[in-house]
């Protein structure tokens, strides 16, 4: 009969971990951006994604900072901000938003025959400026913060935009890449917002370590 290795939490998330740094193979990614990496191994068990990451030269330091300083985080849906340790980024006096689903969003959204992904993000950059902004789900919340962005109407310190899907995903992944603000993010379909999520709480986690 089969039986667990361990039934510890603590155990399995190391046994987890040392598999992934035998299982990786080579890889370019700096230290800090590692970590990250892999907690979306560990979040997905999927080392193409995993390896697929892409990360702004400043993206780790500036999502530290940010956590830090206590800059709001904006989640474009409930499920990212369910994800996310709290605890380490109220620890700083920071906090998790998610606008999707307030009423002026929505009534917004519909007013405007528009996403309500868009309207929000359009509301979170007015609310969080200089925030983190953690896009899993969404393409298009993804692309409106990018057009905000180019047009000076956001400035966040970090964009996590991982989103997942098969219409606009791969492509709004490939603007992101294109700005000159922090990011990290992935090349192609696959990302979603586990993946975001432990993306997030990986720079949480470095930024009560350093």
């Amino acid at each position: 009969m089969f039986r667990p290795i361990t039934v510890q939490p603590e155990q399995i998330e190391q046994k987890s971990f040392q598999i992934i740094d035998e299982e990786i193979g080579e890889h370019t990614f700096s230290e800090e951006q590692y970590a990250v990496v892999q907690r979306v191994i560990h979040a997905s068990a999927d080392f193409e994604l995993g390896k697929s990451l892409l990360f702004h030269p400043r993206a780790v330091e500036a999502g530290v900072a940010a956590i830090r300083a206590g800059k709001k985080i904006v989640a474009d849906v409930q499920m990212v901000q369910v994800g996310i340790n709290k605890a380490r980024i109220e620890k700083y006096g920071g906090s998790v938003h998610v606008y999707i689903s307030d009423e002026d969003v929505m009534k917004e959204a519909k007013r405007l025959n528009t996403t309500r992904a868009i309207v929000a993000m359009r509301k979170a950059v007015k609310e969080a400026d200089g925030g983190i902004f953690a896009i899993g789900n969404a393409p298009t919340a993804l692309l409106e913060l990018i057009r905000l962005v180019k047009e000076g109407e956001a400035r966040p310190s970090l964009i996590i935009g991982l989103p997942v899907g098969f219409v606009s995903a791969a492509e709004s992944k490939e603007e992101l890449a294109k700005l000159d603000v922090p990011f990290i993010t992935n090349i192609g379909r696959k990302g979603g917002s586990t993946v975001t999520v432990a993306a997030l709480n990986a720079l949480s986690i470095l930024a009560e370590r350093e």
